[in-house]
């Protein structure tokens, strides 16, 4: 499988939209999540559309809602800007509420194809991993960073494992699900 040029119009465009927005407590810029989740889906058999609405799963909420998913489906074409779509669980400014949007994004991700499953595998699972290694660099103070806090965060990517995993078998869901596991292991013990 090969990827072409798209791959930097893709990234160009990611840049774009994310360029000065840091990742929430480590301040790493933005963009490296959505390299990391571009990684993933590559690493796990994604097709070079499916790569490039990994690079931009963030681009609506964090760019102009549905203008910039107007953008996506001008420049990259109606398959790339509909899986983009899928990835978003928000479209305007200010953004629903949390519970509410989550709760909305569950019930849309299990109706989601395979193609789609893979790049939100792929982002659910680097969020966990973030959280993880933040966990056990600081603490609990971590859920402080996120809407849902603590219960909410660990409710919303348990039902993630169990939506995706509904119908659909591939590797991601099982690192996805191990990663899961270990941020509830971890929030059972103390954690220095």
């Amino acid at each position: 499988m090969n990827y072409t040029q798209r791959i930097e119009q893709a990234f160009s465009f990611a840049h774009r939209i994310h360029q000065g927005q840091q990742r929430k407590g480590s301040g790493a810029p933005f963009i490296t999540h959505v390299m990391s989740v571009a990684a993933l889906v590559g690493e796990n058999g994604g097709e070079e559309d499916q790569f490039i609405a990994a690079l931009l799963h963030d681009a609506v909420e964090d760019g102009e809602g549905m203008k910039t998913l107007g953008e996506i489906r001008e420049t990259f074409g109606p398959h790339v800007a509909d899986l983009v779509e899928g990835c978003s669980d928000a479209f305007t400014h200010p953004k629903p509420p949390w519970l509410e949007r989550k709760k909305s994004y569950i019930e849309r991700a299990a109706e989601a194809p395979p193609e789609l499953r893979l790049i939100i595998a792929a982002d659910k699972l680097h969020n966990v991993r973030i959280i993880l290694r933040d966990l056990k660099a600081e603490g609990p103070i971590v859920w402080d960073r996120f809407q849902g806090r603590r219960d909410g965060s660990l409710w919303y990517y348990t039902a993630m494992v169990r939506v995706l995993s509904d119908g659909w078998e591939h590797p991601i869901l099982k690192e996805l699900e191990q990663a899961v596991n270990a941020l509830q292991e971890a929030e059972s013990h103390e954690i220095p």
